[in-house]
């Protein structure tokens, strides 16, 4: 997700977060779905290590923006 998103309140957090999980889950949750059905352990574990990966980039997103922000007010 490479544009920026003024979140001004509690609620547009929560907004943000529900379309960012769903982006997330679009992406990477079907791969381990799919590896799942397949008893594929490989892909899971690969699979697994994807979502966590976009989970943390999320996390780590937003707190860069939390950081911009004692940065510029």
């Amino acid at each position: 997700m490479d544009e920026t998103v003024a979140i001004e309140s509690r609620s547009e957090f929560a907004l943000w977060a529900i379309e960012r999980a769903k982006e997330i889950v679009a992406q990477e949750g079907t791969a381990l779905a799919l590896a799942a059905r397949d008893m594929d352990e490989d892909g899971l574990r690969e699979a697994g290590h994807k979502l966590g990966g976009a989970i943390s980039e999320a996390l780590i997103e937003v707190f860069d923006g939390l950081l911009g922000q004692d940065d510029h007010g």
